[in-house]
C-alpha cells in the first residue's frame, strides 16, 4: 500500500496546473519532469531539451520523406523521357538436354509419309507464311524487318489474318515495310493496320518498342542471334529461331508452336509426353538430325491447320484436306493410320446427318442440295454399332447441258 501511495505521488508531481491565458476559468494541465517545473517556458509541458530533441526528429523526418519524394519524382521523370524503353528483358533459352532423348521408332518412315501427304495440297502457311513477308520487299534489309514484324504478328493469329494485316501496315506506312517508316509512324496508323490480329494493342506497343531497340542497339538491322532476338519485347524463341531461318538462313533451333508440339507428341515422340513448346523443341533437338530442324515446323504446321479451300466448282466448297487438325483429327484419309506409325489414330464412322447447302444464282430458281454425311472418331479398337457404321449420301445428278 505504501509503494503505491509513493508511486501516486511521484505521478502527482509531475502534474502541473496552468490558468489558460484566454479564459481565466479554464485550468490547463501540463506533464513535467521531476524537478523541470522552474526551466519550462510558460505554456509548455516540456523541457526545452526536450522539445528540441522531439523538433530535430521531426526536421530529420521531413527531409527523409523530401528525399524520398525527390527520388521517386527523378525515376518518373526519367520513364517519360523514355517512353520507348523495352519493359522486357531477354528470354533464357534453355539449351540442350543432359542426356538425348532416344530417337522414336520408324521416325524417318513417319516424317516422309507426311511430307508425301503435305504436298497433295497447299496449306496457308505455304503461300502466307511469316516466311513469305519479305517477298513484296527488295532491300535486303526491310526484308528481314519484314519477317520480324511478321513473326510479331503471328501470335495467336492464323496466317490469313497475319499476311492481310502485313499489307494494311504496309500501305499505312507508304509502300514499304521499313524500321525507319515504322519509327516515323503515328501509333494509331499501325493499331488500326493490324487490328485484325490477335493482342493488337499490346503488339503495337511491342513494334514500336522493338524498332527502338533495333535502331538503338543493333545498327536498324535484324539481330543474328536467337539471344538477341529474344530481348525485344513480343519475341521468345520460337520467332527467334524462325526469323534466323527466314531472315539470315541460320540454322541453330527448332521453331516449335502448338502445331509441332501437338502433333510430334500424338506420334509418340516423346516420352514422357511434353508439356510446353519449350520441352518439346529440346527434345526433339537432341535426336532429329539437323538437317530437319528448319523444315519440320512449316512441315507440321501445314500438316495441322485448318482453312477452306475454295473452287469454281459450285459443289466442291469444301473444308481443305488438311488432316491433323487439332479437334477431329481424319485419320481415315492419313497414311500414317494405314501403316501403323500413329499411336493416337482413331477410327472414323460415317453415320447419317443432314445438311442442306443453298446456291445462289444471279438468275432463275434457287437451288437447295441435301447432303447426309457425319463423322465420328473412335479409338481405333473399338467396335461401332450397326447404326453408326451406315453411310447414306444423296447428291443432285448434273442436268444435260
Amino acid at each position: 500500500m505504501k509503494r503505491k501511495n509513493s508511486a501516486l505521488k511521484q505521478v502527482t508531481r509531475k502534474i502541473a496546473s496552468i490558468k489558460s491565458t484566454a479564459d481565466s476559468s479554464v485550468t490547463l494541465f501540463k506533464l513535467e519532469e521531476p524537478g523541470s517545473s522552474d526551466d519550462a517556458a510558460p505554456g509548455s509541458s516540456l523541457r526545452r531539451s526536450k522539445r528540441v530533441k522531439v523538433e530535430d526528429e521531426e526536421t530529420a523526418l521531413k527531409e527523409e520523406h523530401s528525399v524520398a519524394a525527390t527520388r521517386t519524382t527523378k525515376r518518373r521523370a526519367a520513364a517519360k523521357a523514355e517512353p520507348d524503353a523495352s519493359p522486357r528483358k531477354g528470354t533464357a533459352i534453355k539449351q540442350a538436354r543432359a542426356t538425348p532423348h532416344p530417337a522414336p521408332a520408324r521416325w524417318h518412315e513417319t516424317y516422309g509419309a507426311i511430307r508425301e501427304m503435305r504436298a497433295r495440297v497447299p496449306a496457308p502457311v505455304d503461300t502466307m507464311g511469316c516466311d513469305t513477308a519479305k517477298r513484296k520487299e527488295t532491300d535486303p534489309r526491310n526484308q528481314r524487318f519484314a519477317t520480324l514484324v511478321a513473326l510479331m504478328l503471328s501470335s495467336q493469329t492464323k496466317d490469313e489474318v497475319t499476311d492481310a494485316s502485313l499489307d494494311r501496315l504496309r500501305a499505312a506506312l507508304g509502300g514499304t515495310l521499313s524500321l525507319d517508316a515504322l519509327l516515323g509512324a503515328p501509333e494509331q496508323a499501325i493499331a488500326d493496320a493490324i487490328n485484325k490480329v490477335g493482342f493488337w494493342r499490346r503488339k503495337t506497343q511491342y513494334l514500336r518498342q522493338a524498332a527502338q531497340k533495333l535502331r538503338d542497339e543493333f545498327g536498324s538491322d535484324v539481330p543474328k542471334t536467337a539471344e538477341e532476338l529474344c530481348s525485344l519485347p513480343g519475341v521468345g524463341p520460337k520467332m527467334a529461331f524462325l526469323c534466323l531461318h527466314a531472315a539470315w538462313n541460320i540454322n541453330v533451333g527448332i521453331g516449335v508452336d502448338v502445331h509441332v508440339h501437338r502433333i510430334t507428341n500424338r506420334l509418340g515422340w516423346h516420352k514422357p509426353p511434353t508439356k510446353t513448346p519449350e520441352e518439346t523443341r529440346v527434345n526433339l533437338e537432341s535426336w532429329l538430325p539437323v538437317e530437319f530442324h528448319k523444315e519440320i515446323n512449316h512441315l507440321l504446321v501445314g500438316f495441322g491447320q485448318v482453312w477452306i479451300a475454295l473452287s469454281n466448282s459450285l459443289l466442291s466448297l469444301t473444308e481443305g484436306q488438311v488432316i491433323c487438325v487439332p479437334i477431329g483429327p481424319k485419320c481415315d484419309q492419313c497414311t500414317l493410320s494405314e501403316q501403323g506409325l500413329c499411336p493416337s489414330a482413331q477410327r472414323v464412322v460415317k453415320s447419317k446427318s443432314k445438311k442442306v447447302v443453298v446456291v445462289k444464282q444471279e438468275s432463275g430458281p434457287k437451288i437447295e442440295i441435301a447432303i447426309e454425311t457425319a463423322t465420328l472418331n473412335l479409338p481405333k479398337d473399338e467396335p461401332a454399332s450397326p447404326a453408326l457404321s451406315a453411310v447414306s449420301s444423296l447428291t443432285p445428278e448434273p442436268e444435260d447441258a
